[in-house]
C-alpha cells in the first residue's frame, strides 16, 4: 500500500484596497486601513501553516509578509496568482463602465468566455496561468497545510476547477474581501482528489 497525504490550502481574498470596489486587475494599490483590518480580524490568531504563497501584487504580498514575518514561515511570491487582467477596464468601477460602454459590460457578465475586457486577458489564459500556480504551490508543498492569499477571480478560478464548474459560471461565486476558503487534496495510488471544504467561512 502506497503512503496517503493530504495537502489543505487556506485560500483567503486580499482586504479592501485603497480606493474602494472597482475593476483593479493588475493595478497595484495597497491595503486601505479597513483591508488590513479584515485581513487580521480573519486570521486573528491562527497559524497552522508551514508555509504561505502569495499573489506578487501588494494588496496580497504586504498581508502575506507580515504573518510570515510574525510566524517564522517561509513565503513564496507568485505572479501567475495575479488578479485576471481587466486591460482597459482597469481602475474603473462598474458604474463608471455602465455609463461609458454598458453594451460591452453586459457582454462581458453575459458571456465572460467571448467578450473579455478590451485589451484584457481571456479567461481561457487566465485559467491556464492561475490552474499552473495553484499546481506549482501543490507540487512545492504537497502533504503540508499552507496558505495562499490572492484575489476574488484567483480564488473562482481554482474553486471552479475542483468543482468541475463550467468555465463561464465562475463569476457566480461570492468572494468577499478577507473571505476564506479551504481546499483539500487526497494524493494517492489512483491520483489527485480535491474537496471543498468550507467557502467563505472561519479558521
Amino acid at each position: 500500500m502506497s503512503d496517503y497525504l493530504c495537502t489543505t490550502i487556506d485560500l483567503i481574498r486580499h482586504g479592501e484596497p485603497v480606493g474602494g470596489r472597482r475593476y483593479r486587475g493588475h493595478l497595484d494599490d495597497p491595503l486601505s486601513d479597513k483591508g488590513w483590518s479584515q485581513m487580521r480580524s480573519a486570521i486573528a490568531e491562527h497559524h497552522p501553516w508551514s508555509a504561505i504563497v502569495s499573489s506578487s501584487l501588494q494588496r496580497c504580498a504586504a498581508f502575506a509578509e507580515e504573518v510570515a514575518t510574525r510566524h517564522q514561515l517561509p513565503l513564496t511570491q507568485d505572479q501567475q496568482l495575479m488578479e485576471l487582467g481587466f486591460g482597459e477596464w482597469e481602475g474603473k468601477t462598474a458604474q463608471q463602465l455602465m455609463e461609458e460602454d454598458p453594451e460591452a459590460l453586459n457582454n462581458f457578465w453575459q458571456d465572460p468566455i467571448n467578450n473579455p475586457p478590451p485589451g484584457g486577458e481571456t479567461l481561457a489564459y487566465f485559467r491556464k496561468r492561475v490552474l499552473k500556480g495553484w499546481q506549482n504551490a501543490i507540487t512545492q508543498h504537497r502533504g503540508e497545510h499552507i496558505l495562499m492569499v490572492g484575489h476574488a477571480g484567483m480564488m473562482r478560478m481554482i474553486i471552479r476547477e475542483v468543482l468541475g464548474m463550467p468555465l463561464e459560471n465562475m463569476f457566480r461565486l461570492h468572494i468577499p474581501n478577507a473571505g476564506i476558503t479551504r481546499i483539500s487534496i487526497d494524493h494517492n495510488e489512483n491520483g489527485d482528489l480535491p474537496r471543498l471544504h468550507f467557502h467563505v467561512g472561519q479558521l
